[in-house]
């Protein structure tokens, strides 16, 4: 899993590249990215699979904090180890965390 972040230099927008790879991903049909920034939509923000990485890229609103999680062929939330932090999610588990 990886989390890359740039920041844009004329705007309050911060471009991040969401990225999962490695065994547990390969056989996996469907990866969707769901957080705060999608108003918790599911299927809004599929993963593109190539060359086995897992990956999507978004402009986010910098200055501020972003939750979110992945939903794993419909049925396995994950958080993301690289998040800047965790918060309660108020349904007995935790949600990812990006500081922009």
């Amino acid at each position: 899993m990886s989390l890359e972040k740039k920041f844009s230099k004329t705007k309050p927008v911060c471009k991040v590249k969401f990225s999962l790879s490695g065994d547990q991903y390969n056989s996996a049909s469907s990866i969707l990215l769901v957080g705060d920034f999608n108003n918790w939509q599911i299927g809004e923000t599929p993963l593109k699979k190539t060359k086995g990485v897992w990956s999507v890229s978004m402009d986010l609103e910098s200055g501020k904090d972003h939750q979110f999680r992945y939903l794993i062929d419909g049925t396995n939330w994950e958080n993301d180890p690289e998040a800047d932090k965790f918060v309660p999610s108020g349904l007995g588990s935790e949600n990812s965390v990006l500081s922009l």
